[in-house]
């Protein structure tokens, strides 16, 4: 009797209620093998989302970058703001990540288990170009900061002239590290998020 009211009430739950329960329950999971690996315990707010989204400029976008996707509700917003023609590499250490990543189904989306040190290599492996957009949750602080200047200097080495790379941190160790090689980012706040966000934005060539 008691299993069959559990079954009543996980049918009754939304479709989409339940899908997101189950990314925020993955992408704790996440945390707690790799909790270097992964900024926040939760997934980012559809504020935090949109803010993204407007700093990043997508609509002119052929070849787009997301490093540190998480479960993927970035990406979602990703794939919906930017062109029908455009492409979408995402690069995590997660495999359980990427893994559901690729269960989006979406032809535009390329989900690769990696390191963003490597995105030269990962972007030749996929025969992209050089990209307009790189967007980054991963959390530069705390990363040695050896590799967090590799990943940054990976982004120079690849944006596009013009191109924007776009950082949201719950710290600002990022700004530090890009600073030197990139100069100086915007820098814009997103407090309907857990936690708060810092958001950077540089753009190549500017």
């Amino acid at each position: 009797m008691v299993n069959s009211i559990k079954e009543k009430v996980v049918e009754n739950i939304p479709k989409k209620t339940h899908s997101r329960r189950s990314r925020h329950l993955d992408f704790f999971r996440g945390f707690l093998r790799n909790p270097e690996q992964v900024g926040s315990i939760i997934p980012s707010s559809r504020f935090l989302e949109r803010r993204i989204i407007s700093l990043s400029e997508l609509g002119s976008a052929r070849t787009v970058v997301e490093l540190g996707p998480g479960t993927g509700g970035t990406s979602r917003a990703i794939l919906q703001a930017m062109p029908a023609d455009a492409r979408l590499l995402v690069i995590d250490l997660e495999p359980k990540f990427i893994e559901i990543l690729k269960s989006l189904g979406d032809p535009r989306l390329i989900a690769h288990t990696g390191s963003a040190v490597d995105l030269t290599a990962i972007l030749k492996q996929y025969g992209l170009e050089s990209p307009d957009v790189v967007i980054s949750g991963i959390p530069f602080s705390t990363m040695p900061r050896s590799v967090g200047n590799a990943i940054i200097e990976a982004i120079r080495d690849n944006l596009a002239l013009g191109g924007r790379f776009v950082a949201y941190q719950f710290r600002g160790h990022v700004g530090h590290l890009a600073r030197p090689v990139l100069g100086n980012p915007g820098v814009a706040f997103e407090l309907l998020n857990v936690p708060p966000m810092r958001l950077y934005r540089w753009r190549m060539g500017h």
